[in-house]
């Protein structure tokens, strides 16, 4: 392979709402760049996208695809991302690996959750925008009114680039805004020179030069004003909007003409980087050294593991020495592919720009940054939401049992938002994701490519428990059997454990008298304190003093939930000569807490979520309704354009386990909710009551 110069490239990434025809456009592009002998459909399961069995099932696409092609003397590298929210971190990863982010959106549908999602994503990782008007032959389209309901929400740099001719199915043409004929044909929506004077004025204001001279009545010439329009783009100053309707074919070639003259290169948008701690700019040199990012993995059955590559600087050869930098280990790329959907052809070598593919690297994860000739690069972190829809999740049979694991670990690798997790406090296996619809598909995939049958059900609840007062107390284990018997006696002191302490200002012998060392735990904020004077407790038993007092934290007491906010001073004891050991010192510990905790009005805490829920402003009353009814605080709202409404709000996470399908319903389908963990609070007396009365706490032998 000849090695594309890197002002050819253009790297782009087709993100919106689902069901708007990203995955078609890109079909279409690839028929009339000359890939297909006719144009893929996602309908007949022809598309060179959309090939996994459970895209095929639901028509749509559910992970980033990778094509590319030759245009108007450019290499045109495309990624497609899923449309539904359920798949955002694809979108998430594409982002990171492209410069223009290419927003589709439907002429019929407008300005969905995803649409105003993207949007924003995009304009946050620093990438130019496009906005792409798709199936303008839809019938009842007005296309004034989108265009300023586009504005209205995106800003008035949002410029027609085109528009189209014929309404419904008598849509047929575009005609540019940039060059408008002097006598536009019949049928137009929006005048193109009117369009166009307005698209003049947004490009000239990111050119102080150009603006004076054309505000001094100079007439610009051609090539200064896509000269003009591509650095608009570029920094971000000019959103153009580009109208198709790909079925039809009808748009396809302008907009590849302008992906080829007006978005930026990867030399006109270096990525900012960190070197040792400074910052750096990434000049995408051919000659300097290799910096690039995972930002896809893929389990194949047949290539194995694929880690899917965007080089930022550098050539990557074959056999090439890289550095994790996540790992700091190092390996060698044995094999490089080019990928084209699901085809793909071995490379000797790739530039900077170029999207590539290495495989068989076991330890590689999306996000990981790899390096060669150069060490302690680092890149903006992928920001994925954190996936709060879970399901316990077990074997159908026990050969399942055996495979289960390694399964759910592969998809793991594969999507960020989605965790498995196996919970200490419930015993429990779980899975989490974006939705409901989200988990299935990873249950259709256990199924289908891994031959793993699960069960699911809803999870416990993580509650945690705690204390409210100080109480104090002991324990004495004494058990003979024989020979050598057991004898431990342990004196504890249990007080809460205030939120957001510095340990070494709150641990000190002024506020623990005869304090001789403390260890404390961060993440459950709890402390054990060794009091003990006078040698009450030997210093070899009182490590196993902690050891079983641990152990009991992990159980819990009340219902069986990790304790946390809990300090235990250990203050006297007493031991003997010969039946003295670590095990009879932890089960006297475990116990001692047992009781002492129970005196110390134990409560239980229960997880609460922070939501921000975007909802038409007729559905308000019904979304703080149902919030109320679920134990949820209201804690304020924005309004936002378009007759939406931002709620922002905290609830119980036992209350919101399956709200995603609540707030369908109530919205049709309209509103979104972002969800996550916030902190632990006090559960109500009478919810307590019923936890209490359904925990099943296996009763310890002593």
């Amino acid at each position: 392979m000849t090695r594309t110069a890197v002002e050819s490239i253009r790297n782009i990434v087709l993100v919106g709402h689902g069901a708007v025809g990203k995955t078609t456009l890109a079909d279409h592009m690839l028929f009339a760049a000359g890939k297909n002998t006719r144009a893929g459909s996602v309908d007949d399961h022809t598309s060179l996208l959309d090939t996994d069995p459970d895209e095929h099932a639901r028509k749509h696409s559910i992970s980033s695809k990778f094509v590319h092609f030759d245009h108007a003397g450019r290499r045109i590298q495309l990624l497609d991302a899923p449309g539904y929210p359920d798949f955002i971190a694809h979108t998430i990863a594409a982002l990171a690996a492209v410069e223009t982010a290419v927003i589709v959106l439907s002429a019929s549908s407008g300005i969905e959750v995803n649409t105003r999602r993207t949007f924003r994503l995009a304009g946050e990782a620093g990438r130019a925008r496009m906005l792409v008007i798709n199936k303008c032959d839809a019938e009842n389209v007005n296309l004034p009114e989108l265009i300023a309901h586009i504005r209205e929400q995106f800003g008035n740099h949002c410029v027609l680039m085109n528009v189209p001719c014929g309404t419904g199915n008598g849509f047929a043409q575009i005609v540019s805004t940039l060059n408008p004929p002097d006598a536009p044909p019949e049928g137009c929506a929006i005048d193109p020179r009117q369009a166009g004077q307005e698209l003049i004025d947004a490009a000239v204001e990111a050119d102080e030069a150009l603006m004076e001279k054309y505000l001094g009545g100079e007439t610009l010439s051609p090539e200064e004003l896509r000269s003009a329009v591509s650095q608009a783009i570029a920094a971000g100053d000019l959103v153009p909007i580009f109208c198709t309707c790909a079925k039809k074919d009808v748009g396809v070639r302008e907009l590849m003409d302008a992906l080829a003259e007006y978005a930026p290169s990867p030399a006109a948008l270096p990525i900012k980087a960190r070197h040792n701690g400074d910052d750096i700019t990434l000049n995408p040199l051919p000659d300097g050294p290799v910096v690039a990012r995972v930002f896809k993995t893929r389990i194949d059955p047949f290539v194995a593991r694929m880690s899917f590559l965007r080089i930022f600087s550098g050539t990557l050869k074959k056999d090439a020495l890289l550095r994790n930098e996540r790992t700091g280990k190092s390996f060698k790329a044995h094999q490089i592919l080019e990928m084209q959907g699901a085809q793909h052809e071995n490379l000797n070598e790739a530039g900077p720009g170029e999207i590539v593919v290495v495989v068989k690297i076991d330890d590689l994860r999306t996000g990981d940054v790899l390096t060669s000739g150069i060490e302690g690069v680092s890149l903006p972190d992928l920001k994925f939401p954190i996936p709060m829809i879970a399901l316990a999740v077990e074997p159908k049979s026990q050969a399942d049992q055996q495979k289960i694991s390694g399964a759910l670990h592969k998809i793991e690798d594969e999507d960020p938002t989605f965790t498995v997790t196996r919970e200490a406090q419930t015993h429990e296996m779980v899975m989490h994701g974006m939705s409901e619809l989200h988990l299935q598909l990873v249950q259709n995939r256990l199924h289908s490519r891994e031959k793993v049958d699960v069960v699911v059900h809803p999870p416990k609840v993580p509650y945690h428990e705690t204390v409210t007062t100080d109480a104090e107390g002991s324990y004495r284990h004494k058990k003979q059997s024989g020979g050598a018997g057991q004898f431990a006696e342990v004196h504890f002191r249990i007080s809460p454990c205030p939120q957001g302490i510095k340990p070494e200002e709150f641990f000190t012998s002024e506020r623990f008298p005869s304090l001789r060392h403390y260890h404390y735990d961060a993440a459950h904020n709890f402390c054990f304190i060794d009091r003990v004077t006078g040698g009450s407790v030997p210093n070899q038993y009182i490590p196993a003093v902690e050891k079983g007092l641990k152990e009991r934290l992990e159980r819990g007491v009340l219902a069986g939930f990790q304790v946390q906010d809990v300090v235990v001073e250990l203050f006297f004891g007493k031991d003997h000569p010969v039946d003295s050991n670590e095990n009879a010192f932890k089960t006297a510990s475990r116990m001692c807490f047992k009781e002492v905790f129970l005196k110390a009005k134990p409560a239980l805490l229960e997880p609460i979520v922070h939501m921000e829920i975007t909802i038409p402003q007729d559905k308000l009353g019904d979304v703080t309704s149902d919030l109320n009814g679920r134990r949820g605080r209201m804690e304020g709202m924005d309004a936002a354009p378009g007759g939406l409404t931002t709620v922002k709000a905290r609830a119980p996470l036992a209350e919101v386990m399956t709200y995603a399908r609540s707030l369908s319903s109530m919205t049709g389908g309209q509103g979104s909710f972002t969800m996550e963990f916030s902190h632990y609070e006090p559960v109500p007396a009478h919810e307590q009551q019923k936890v209490v009365a359904g925990a099943k706490l296996v009763e310890e032998e002593v």
